[in-house]
């Protein structure tokens, strides 16, 4: 038998490497219920990076504007006054901003509204900005060819 050049295979050859995609940024994302209410799914939750069970925030927004375009929420410390508190519910935290919506313009009972969520440093904090997004995905009317029966013509009366 004749000796021919033989290649060998290493083990890191034999094993899969998979390359990593980057990752797209997460768009974190909220709304506003219809009784008013500011909702923060779980899966939002934990990727803000704070406590909301324990944290207080002040809530604000900015100087000399009439009409609400978006709502700063602010961490602040126990004893300070004017903080709210968020609420857990089943699946998700809350916190109730009814009157305030409704003097800021956001009419919620009758439109849909979601909350696009930015982080930014404020005074050595981490605070929030929630830029609100009126829902404007409404089912489009149905366009394509009638189903079913047809309809039976009528007979022309003479």
């Amino acid at each position: 038998m004749k000796v021919t050049a033989l290649k060998f295979f290493s083990p890191k050859e034999n094993s899969k490497t998979v390359e990593k995609k980057a990752s797209k940024p997460v768009i974190l994302k909220g709304y506003i219920s219809t009784s008013g209410k500011l909702i923060f799914p779980d899966k939002i939750a934990g990727k803000l990076g704070v406590d909301l069970s324990a944290t207080l925030f002040k809530i604000g927004t900015q100087a000399g504007k009439r009409k609400l375009s978006s709502l700063y929420l602010v961490p602040g410390t126990p004893g300070e006054p004017d903080l709210f508190k968020m609420t857990k519910a089943a699946k998700s935290y809350n916190i109730p901003l009814g009157v305030i919506l409704k003097t800021g313009g956001v009419d919620y009972v009758e439109t849909k509204y979601s909350f696009i969520i930015n982080s930014f440093e404020y005074e050595g904090t981490t605070a929030f900005e929630l830029e609100l997004v009126k829902d404007e995905a409404e089912k489009a009317a149905y366009t394509g060819k009638p189903r079913g029966r047809k309809p039976k013509a009528k007979e022309a009366e003479a």
